[in-house]
């Protein structure tokens, strides 16, 4: 049977959990997730894993945070005074916000925590620190 290669176009199945077993992103009630192995798409990870599968063959690997997301910065987490932000904005906990850069770019971040006067931004990747286990399934080659 042909082994999956680099350069090679590939469809996986996958189920993404972190160690306590939560499930935080699988492909299995949509298509299969399609890249070109060694196009650096995806995690580095998981396109070594697949290397080396056939189809129709499974696996598991856990990646640890340092090769995935990399480390939670703490340097990343923000605390504002409220009244800078948009008079038309009400933020929540969990709510995903974009902030303009100085270089003009954007930043993702996520709201962490409110109080009346304050509130704390996340600009860390959400699995940033987390060491990642995927459940692989090679679909096909292409």
């Amino acid at each position: 049977m042909t082994q999956a290669q680099s350069g090679d176009r590939v469809q996986v199945h996958y189920t993404g959990r972190l160690a306590d077993g939560t499930i935080f992103d699988t492909s299995r009630q949509r298509a299969p997730l399609e890249f070109t192995l060694g196009g650096g798409d995806i995690l580095p990870g998981v396109e070594q894993a697949v290397v080396g599968m056939t189809a129709g063959e499974a696996k598991t690997v856990t990646i640890p945070a340092a090769h995935a997301y990399g480390p939670h910065q703490p340097e990343r987490v923000l605390e504002l005074e409220r009244h800078h932000l948009p008079q038309d904005l009400h933020p929540e906990v969990g709510q995903h916000l974009h902030m303009q850069r100085q270089d003009g770019g954007t930043l993702e971040v996520v709201v962490t925590a409110l109080t009346e006067g304050h509130i704390t931004l996340d600009a860390n990747h959400p699995l940033a620190g987390h060491d990642l286990t995927f459940d692989l399934q090679l679909v096909e080659i292409l």
